[in-house]
């Protein structure tokens, strides 16, 4: 795979004087006109051999075009903030949004491959990581990502006589990092799982470019080259509508029941019973938040339910039972201009919390399938992706400690109906109810379908939906509390 990288290309330096405006000229249109499009944002991931020129290329780009325009972001050890969270947080945070470029040193690549060099995992750990970097690249792609992967290449020879050269020149020794002497060592060995990684992770959306290091003019062209000749395609190029055949309810049948038709919703409990088991389940979760073993782990909810269904009351009675240090609500409305301009699942990956830590979702990343899908503001295709997504967003959260529980609050439509009317009425409640709430009421067949297709598709044995029947607040208040805790129990009780 390397073979075609280590026969030694030149580049004399007239040529490359000659070429270096125009193509430094074109990229910095093409720069332009992402900015000015925005529709797209572009990540660049440097990977290779020490010493091939991944830093001395990076350095030249940011020369030739506008570095106002490119973020650089390196990753090296994580810091304990980073430790504290799913491996993919820190990554996520550093995105960059559309109109923009991103380029990642140290990326997923990097972590990969240096785990398995030092023999921290074996081959099917390995491949199962290469999976995950995979998946979430067709996602950013998806989401309108151009991705570029560059693998910077120097034979075993090559390395080895840089680093002589180097070692020997006391003007330029400082150049050898510890890395360079550590992979000159290792080097048969990252280059065998490097070429694993590209074999396993090269496709049509993000192809790996092999780039060899040994000429600096040779390697700067190249890159300069392949960068523009991508960014002027996409820029070309105009959205294409994807197909969506299986655009119906994923969930419907002849007698076009669903999942929620089958609750029972007079499920209820007297005042009395309720405040004596309020009581006794906040002391409860207040208990299990303060103990020893959430350190290792955090605790997510997902409220999400038919409008009027008390998740507000809910929360409350949730948060009422904490220390407000221990504890985060983050409310999810329409997303602003700066979240529109990432990934759909950017902005909660920035709220997933530390170790010890509780973060409430009021509302959440199912938007993509419940109201995004009703009220049309994202294609079929992007729906219909979005339950895998979103089973490899959680799964990530739930290998890295997190206690992740997911409430559906449902009602039924009379009492629907029975709470917006008395909202209306009581003064002090009338910024509950909306026009858009009526509006919604009248899809109610509709969103009855998706949360359906939303539970079928999205109710793991890892991170499980909790349906709630909400027409009596007490009961479901009693319910959600004593859900949490019996997650925190199970999960205390695996370690």
């Amino acid at each position: 795979m390397f073979e075609s990288a280590e026969i030694g290309r030149t580049i004399d330096k007239e040529t490359y004087d000659l070429a270096v405006p125009a193509l430094r000229e074109a990229l910095l249109e093409a720069q332009y006109e992402l900015s000015q499009q925005g529709r797209f944002a572009v990540l660049i991931l440097i990977n290779g051999i020490e010493g091939a020129g991944k830093g001395e290329t990076v350095k030249l780009l940011n020369e030739w075009m506008d570095p106002r325009l490119i973020e650089v972001s390196t990753f090296d050890a994580p810091t304990d903030e980073e430790l504290a969270r799913p491996p993919a947080w820190r990554f996520w945070r550093q995105l960059p949004p559309k109109g923009r470029m991103g380029i990642f040193f140290g990326n997923w690549y990097s972590q990969i491959l240096q785990g398995r060099v030092h023999g921290r995992f074996k081959d099917a750990v390995m491949d199962q990581s290469i999976d995950t970097a995979e998946s979430l690249e067709r996602m950013l792609s998806d989401e309108g990502t151009l991705i570029f992967k560059f693998w910077f290449h120097l034979s075993k020879k090559q390395m080895e006589n840089r680093l002589k050269s180097l070692k020997d020149d006391p003007l330029h020794s400082w150049r050898i990092s510890p890395l360079d002497w550590q992979q000159s060592k290792t080097y048969d060995k990252f280059v065998r799982y490097g070429e694993r990684v590209l074999r396993r992770s090269s496709r049509d959306y993000a192809p790996w470019y092999v780039v060899e290091g040994f000429d600096e003019n040779y390697r700067s062209l190249t890159v300069g080259k392949v960068l523009l000749d991508g960014l002027q395609a996409a820029l070309k190029a105009q959205a294409v509508q994807r197909p969506h055949p299986h655009s119906a309810p994923l969930t419907s049948s002849i007698d076009n029941r669903t999942l929620l038709d089958s609750l029972d919703m007079s499920q209820a409990l007297e005042k009395s019973d309720y405040k004596e088991q309020l009581v006794s389940e906040q002391a409860r979760l207040s208990g299990l938040m303060r103990d020893k073993r959430m350190r290792r782990h955090s605790l997510v909810t997902v409220f999400e339910g038919n409008d009027a269904a008390g998740k507000g009351g809910a929360i409350r009675r949730v948060a009422a039972a904490l220390d407000p240090r221990q504890y985060r609500i983050v409310p999810i409305a329409a997303p602003t201009e700066e979240a529109l301009a990432q990934p759909y699942l950017w902005r909660f990956w920035r709220h997933i919390p530390a170790r010890g830590k509780f973060t409430v979702f009021d509302r959440s990343w199912y938007g993509r399938v419940l109201v995004e899908r009703v009220e049309g503001f994202c294609s079929p295709s992007d729906w219909l992706r979005a339950y895998g997504e979103i089973n490899d967003f959680e799964e990530q959260l739930t290998d890295s400690g997190v206690v992740l529980v997911k409430f559906w609050l449902a009602i039924d439509k009379q009492t629907q109906l029975e709470r917006f009317q008395a909202r209306e009425k009581i003064p002090f409640k009338r910024y509950k109810i909306t026009e858009d709430d009526w509006r919604n009421r009248e899809k109610w067949e509709v969103y009855r379908d998706a949360v359906g297709d939303m539970v079928d598709r999205t109710s793991t044995r890892i991170a499980p939906w909790t349906l709630v029947e909400a027409n009596n607040k007490y009961f479901a208040r009693i319910k959600v509390l004593r859900t949490i805790n019996e997650a925190l129990e199970a999960a205390f009780a695996k370690d």
